[in-house]
């Protein structure tokens, strides 16, 4: 895969960060260090393993967990929402970045496959 292609996959990520914080800030105290960590957490793994992929010889490993981790924030997004701690807006906004990115995502992962040599950075 292109530098260009994992440079826009970072840069979905960046931007996802970017509104999801401020989105996260808003929730009830009583959540700062529950749901709202393990989001935090799961956009971090997903970025840093964009970002390991980039720089590796073998991705397809660290595409997967990327790919895990990425399911893991689908599913904490879909409950803080269901929580009603998550507006309706908010929720569609971050759930269409997601979307993208996942398939910006498996794109990667089936390149991987088919191009086993061309990995090599």
């Amino acid at each position: 895969m292109s530098d260009y292609t994992q440079l826009t996959i970072l840069t979905k990520l960046h931007d996802m960060a970017k509104y999801a914080y401020p989105a996260l800030a808003q929730f009830p105290k009583s959540e700062k260090f529950a749901i709202v960590v393990d989001i935090k957490r799961c956009m971090d793994s997903v970025m840093e393993k964009a970002i390991e992929a980039s720089k590796q010889y073998h991705k397809k490993t660290t595409l997967q967990e990327m790919d895990v981790e990425l399911e893991k924030l689908r599913h904490y997004l879909r409950l803080s929402h269901e929580l009603g701690f998550l507006p309706p807006k908010k929720y569609e906004i971050l759930s269409r970045m997601t979307d993208e990115i996942g398939r910006m995502l498996g794109g990667w992962i089936k390149y991987t496959a088919e191009n086993p040599m061309q990995n090599k950075r």
